[in-house]
């Protein structure tokens, strides 16, 4: 749920918008329509929560200029997987979705 201040500012500056939303019991933020347009962000695209040292929290999205820079993105593994791994998790994971309903 989406709520927007009209009356009191959290914010000193009176340049700045500030459009407030509900965090969920799971923790999840709906990104309000005109932030995304802002930032130019879609659907199942990323972003960043940066922690500055004041506290303040600043959004932004991310952004992979190269292929180098997504190394980690994923997570690391300890050991690489064989061929053989990667097609028993994939048939588990499409068995999965099929049955899931």
């Amino acid at each position: 749920m989406l709520s927007l201040l009209m009356q009191q500012s959290i914010t000193p500056n009176s340049t700045s918008r500030e459009i407030v939303s509900t965090v969920t019991g799971k923790g999840q933020v709906t990104v309000p329509r005109e932030v995304r347009k802002h930032l130019g962000i879609d659907i199942n695209d990323k972003i960043a929560f940066i922690i500055e040292e004041g506290g303040d929290v600043k959004v932004t999205q991310v952004k992979y200029p190269d292929i180098q820079s997504l190394r980690g993105v994923a997570g690391t593994l300890k050991q690489p997987l064989t061929f053989k791994e990667i097609q028993n998790i994939a048939r588990e994971d499409r068995l999965a979705k099929k049955y899931a309903k």
